[in-house]
């Protein structure tokens, strides 16, 4: 038996299964880049929480980048990997390889420029909910650092992610 005047915790929630799903696409998209490397011109911007529970990045970074960073995985990173709960990859960061480690609800951006792709999420709290209260720490430039994987003495780009946000 059903009751009807059920409470906000015992409706079906939508936007967290689409969260979810959609989360499924960036895990899919990693999945085949593994099997059988970035096709074209692809490449990812992936934008996550460096502060979010679970995120393992060197620290450096972490007070480089408080609150969010960009990596883009274009030409040069090794040891990708992913499953359920996250992401894995090395990349250089002047000239030294990093192991970053950022679970999938940390990111907030997830885009594919050469073929105009970009998914914007909800950042999820620790239960999985989506977190709508900004915590302050977002770069207000609109621009995010990134570490491209380049052993070539490359320190990354600054990335300008407008085109990629909701307006």
């Amino acid at each position: 038996m059903t009751d009807n005047n059920q409470g906000d915790e015992d409706i079906l929630r939508y936007d967290k299964m689409v969260e979810n799903a959609l989360r499924g696409v960036v895990k899919q998209a990693v999945e085949e880049v593994m099997a059988e490397g970035l096709p074209a011109e692809h490449h990812f911007y992936i934008t996550f929480m460096t502060d979010y529970p679970g995120v393992d990045i060197p620290e450096y970074l972490k007070d480089r980048y408080p609150g969010e960073m960009t990596i883009v995985l274009q030409f040069q990173f090794y040891d990708l990997d992913v499953n359920d709960e996250r992401l894995q990859v090395t990349l250089s960061f002047n000239n030294v390889p990093e192991k970053l480690v950022v679970p999938l609800a940390a990111i907030t951006i997830f885009a594919d420029p050469s073929v105009n792709f970009a998914l914007q999420f909800q950042p999820l709290g620790e239960d999985g909910e989506p977190d709508l209260e900004p915590d302050g720490d977002n770069d207000p430039s609109g621009t995010e650092p990134s570490g491209d994987g380049g052993g070539d003495g490359a320190t990354g780009e600054v990335v300008s992610l407008d085109n990629f946000r909701k307006k």
